[in-house]
């Protein structure tokens, strides 16, 4: 843990998460319920799938009212084992916040492709959120934590009351965005959702303490040489304008950052990148963010918690990541292992992308461990 000590004296600890308002849900809108199952695309089957389907299910909206979430089943070959497959509830990394980045529309990586028929093969099912406003009315809130998590949860909840094939024993898997949403629903899995048998998170290149990074930016911002710092701030001030509309977020851009960001709505990630081009953090912002009201919203809106788990936790990065560098998944991989709290953490030779199959051999054996 000694690397791990030095990494987490590098950043000041704000992981302080505030309650969003509850609102009276209306008749059929429980948490997991299905309102339509219908097929997928052939662009988001998996070989190694016996069957697949998309689910569209209720789940919360960053605003904290019901809100629709779409999401794929994925059920491996043979016979389920007594009891039931159990069940990985995989969130996945950023793709966009249109409609079109939807997952479950066709938009599954090959990369992904290996990762999830290995968990197939290794016999779990999987069931795979696109995340509320991906495929769904409204936009997607890109790393808002707690909409994200409840979307993994409730995933599951959808799932197992359409498959009889499914155990209730399950966990949290994901990676980048997905690692940020798995962290989430893994903190509040027992309490949110106790009749199912949740059993630990596997979360890898997760962009955790954006919440001490963002105020640092500001005009004039350098270049840091990250892959796909634009996108990641196009996506998330424009979460931010979906979940915090009382802010006054547009007055934080300049011309250019106002139109990456409204472009960014109808944009996949690499079509936004093309789009964003040159244009860098200190081209998109009008003035510094380093203010109190900004510091607070953004806390509030992604802080990744470093205690209150009650399951195992699996933490993986790749030490030549240069899309979320590795010193945030290690601080908080240190951060929680300050805590208390029982955590595993991997370091893998790689980058951003690369460690996710990488890690395959240590998650597996994590997540029969725990099973």
């Amino acid at each position: 843990m000694c690397l791990l000590a030095v990494v987490s004296t590098v950043l000041a600890v704000l992981a302080a998460l505030v309650p969003v308002p509850a609102f009276a849900r209306a008749a059929g809108t429980g948490p997991g319920t299905v309102i339509a199952r219908g097929d997928l695309v052939p662009a988001s089957t998996l070989s190694g799938a016996a069957e697949g389907y998309r689910l569209t299910y209720w789940t919360e909206g960053p605003a904290g009212a019901p809100a629709l979430s779409t999401g794929a089943v994925y059920l491996p070959r043979g016979v389920a084992p007594a009891g039931g497959w159990p069940v990985v509830s995989w969130a996945h990394g950023t793709t966009g916040v249109a409609d079109a980045c939807a997952p479950s529309f066709g938009d599954v990586s090959s990369l992904t492709r290996e990762y999830l028929d290995t968990w197939l093969g290794a016999g779990f099912a999987v069931v795979a959120t696109d995340y509320v406003g991906l495929g769904t009315a409204g936009v997607h809130a890109y790393l808002h934590g707690r909409s994200e998590g409840r979307a993994v949860i409730d995933m599951v909840r959808a799932a197992t009351s359409v498959a009889p094939q499914l155990s209730r024993t399950w966990l949290a898997v994901g990676h980048s965005q997905g690692g940020h949403a798995a962290m989430f629903a893994a903190h509040e899995a027992t309490s949110y959702a106790p009749e199912l048998d949740y059993r630990g998170v596997v979360a890898t290149g997760t962009p955790a303490n954006l919440d001490q990074l963002f105020p640092l930016g500001g005009p004039g911002f350098p270049d840091l040489g990250l892959t796909g710092l634009t996108n990641f701030a196009a996506y998330v001030v424009d979460g931010l304008r979906v979940a915090r509309p009382d802010l006054p977020v547009g007055e934080l851009l300049t011309p250019a950052g106002a139109a990456i960001v409204e472009d960014s709505e109808a944009l996949c990630y690499a079509e936004l990148a093309d789009r964003a081009g040159t244009v860098g953090i200190g081209q998109m912002l009008a003035r510094p963010l380093d203010i109190p009201q900004f510091r607070d919203a953004i806390r509030d809106y992604l802080a990744v918690p470093t205690t209150g788990y009650d399951r195992p936790v699996f933490v993986g990065h790749g030490l030549l990541d240069r899309t979320v560098p590795y010193p945030l998944g290690a601080k908080l991989a240190a951060d929680v292992f300050a805590n208390g709290q029982d955590v595993t953490f991997r370091t893998y030779p790689s980058a951003h992308q690369v460690s996710l199959t990488q890690s395959l051999p240590d998650v597996i054996a994590f997540a029969r461990a725990h099973i």
